[in-house]
């Protein structure tokens, strides 16, 4: 065998403002209104809350899931929002609208009584007067002229007044409202002037009238809907995750199979196919994947076919070209017999020529070595023996032993089951790799380490300059060359790969490395119990 060189991811209230009342004005006081925050009605994120986010480590039911149910809630939660803003307004509105057309209607009736300019007692009857509109407690008034007031409960201050209410009623001639909230409930305050004529706005007596009704009715109409709301928001959150865990089905199947079915083309099954169904982007998707699969099954099956091709092209070059081969070995035998009576250019052409035939007699036996791993067809021959024995028996066979230093066991200290051929072969390609490529002395130690299983490690360490390490990684190539301006090497170019081959075999491993004192050094390490441990690395024979 020949040695080879190395190869190788609620909504906010208005500012202050006056609002026409068909005949009067409506007034609205930032903040003077606030409705009972209720949750689901309005959802603000403040500074305080934290943001929930789906889990980025979610699968897609997850994310589709999660999707669903925030377009759910915030569809359900706009919907339930204005429902709830428009029913608000409309009951508020359905409740100011009776209360001033009462309060309208009763000062009309009542106003004539009214002796003109009015004493204090003549505003108390006229303020119990309007009072008595409705159940008792339910209308609170309150009637002025100048520096007169009167009320109809006595001892009755009306703090839901504001002196905005006051000055829009004093200003204008129209009824103006307003809702305050006081003392945790709201109420509806109404200011209307008394005129004259009713027909005469400009006809003022400078007597006003002032109402406060309580909208705890309303309040307890509102507080109702904003509970239907959020109960509704239930069954829609409900019914948008059903959805999505259908719609979801419907996504997922699809593309657990295309996860399936790259699983299985990653594992070797090239025939791999899904089954299309329906014209959509996952059924584009799927047809895309089988002509992806189909075109990659073609371009493997016809590489497969080049590399069997060039196998079995380089097995029988080399087996043709064993018998001329032989000839030949035999005709530069009996012609180096006779180099000594030849002429000297003769004698130099008959040595080129022998020379030429053992190279090429070695690159074909190292063809027909790689042959056969190739094919699966190794064969290992185990055979007790003693290691060191074994290398200097490789050492003295070649002449290596007056040429090569040996740090070695003494005998039968280190015995195992290996196949000689191969392990012979070993430590000769090493060793003639290190002689041609390194620097004298070469040296070669062999060793064994304990554990679980005991281990015979065989180093091989030369003096040259060591190996580049952008040439590392490749020294168990075939055929590669580190300086590729050197079209030619000694050896046949495959004696590191044969090597590599062999110790695996052995269910081994074989490293190069460089020495920290210089120097190149190959380390195989090879099981002493290769009985268990090749079992799978290739056919196993075992002699006796």
């Amino acid at each position: 065998m020949c040695e080879a060189a190395a190869h190788e991811a609620g909504r906010a209230a208005a500012g202050a403002s006056l609002h026409p009342h068909r005949a009067g004005f409506r007034l609205s006081v930032r903040g003077a209104v606030k409705w009972r925050k209720t949750p689901g009605v309005k959802q603000q994120q403040t500074p305080g809350m934290k943001k929930t986010h789906p889990l980025k480590t979610g699968g897609l039911r997850t994310r589709l899931v999660v999707a669903f149910g925030l377009v759910a809630a915030v569809a359900a939660a706009t919907t339930g929002a204005l429902t709830f803003r428009e029913a608000r307004t409309g009951v508020l509105q359905q409740s100011q609208d009776s209360v001033i057309r009462q309060l309208r209607t009763q000062i009309g009736q009542l106003a004539p009584e009214l002796v003109y300019p009015p004493t204090e007692s003549a505003l108390r009857r006229f303020a119990t007067a309007l009072a008595a509109t409705e159940a008792p407690g339910n209308w609170r008034v309150l009637v002025t002229y100048r520096e007169l007031s009167a009320v109809s409960t006595p001892g009755d201050r009306v703090e839901e007044l504001t002196p905005a209410l006051r000055e829009a009623v004093g200003s204008r001639r129209t009824t103006v409202f307003q809702r305050v909230r006081s003392g945790g409930h709201t109420s509806l305050v109404v200011g209307t002037p008394v005129l004259f004529d009713a027909e005469n706005a400009s006809d003022v007596s400078g007597v006003r009238v002032f109402l406060v009704v309580p909208q705890t009715a309303e309040q307890a109409y509102v507080d109702a809907l904003v509970t239907a709301v959020e109960r509704a928001m239930v069954p829609a959150l409900a019914l948008a995750v059903a959805l999505a865990l259908f719609a979801a089905r419907g996504v997922l199947r699809p593309v657990r199979a295309l996860r399936s079915a790259t699983r299985s083309i990653a594992e070797g099954h090239l025939d791999t196919r899904l089954e299309v169904n329906g014209s959509d982007e996952l059924a584009d998707l799927s047809h895309t994947f089988n002509e992806t699969a189909a075109a990659l099954e073609a371009s493997v099956a016809e590489l497969r076919e080049m590399e069997a091709r060039a196998r079995r092209f380089a097995a029988d070059v080399s087996h043709e070209l064993r018998t001329p081969l032989a000839a030949m070995s035999a005709v530069t035998d009996v012609l180096d017999e006779d180099v000594v009576r030849l002429d000297p250019d003769t004698a130099t052409a008959v040595r080129l020529i022998s020379e030429e035939t053992v190279k090429l007699t070695c690159l074909v036996e190292d063809l027909m070595e790689i042959s056969r791993f190739d094919a699966g067809a190794a064969v290992l021959h185990l055979y007790e023996i003693d290691l060191a024995e074994s290398v200097r028996r490789t050492l003295a066979s070649r002449g290596w032993s007056d040429t090569v230093e040996t740090s070695l066991p003494p005998p039968d200290a280190l015995r195992g089951r290996v196949d000689p051929r191969r392990l012979d072969v070993v430590v000769a390609n090493l060793v003639a790799n290190a002689l041609r490529h390194g620097a004298r002395p070469v040296r070669v130690r062999v060793d064994e380490t304990t554990g679980p299983v005991r281990w015979a490690v065989i180093e091989v360490r030369d003096s040259g300059p060591g190996i580049p390490d952008d040439v590392l990684p490749h020294v168990f190539e075939r055929f590669y060359k580190s300086d590729a301006a050197r079209t030619r090497s000694e050896g046949s170019g495959l004696g590191l790969s044969i090597t590599a081959e062999n110790v695996r075999l052995h269910g081994g491993t074989v490293d190069a490395a460089n020495h920290p004192e210089g120097g190149a050094v190959f380390t195989v390490r090879i099981p002493l119990r290769p009985d268990e441990q090749s079992r799978d690395n290739g056919r196993e024979v075992v002699g006796s």
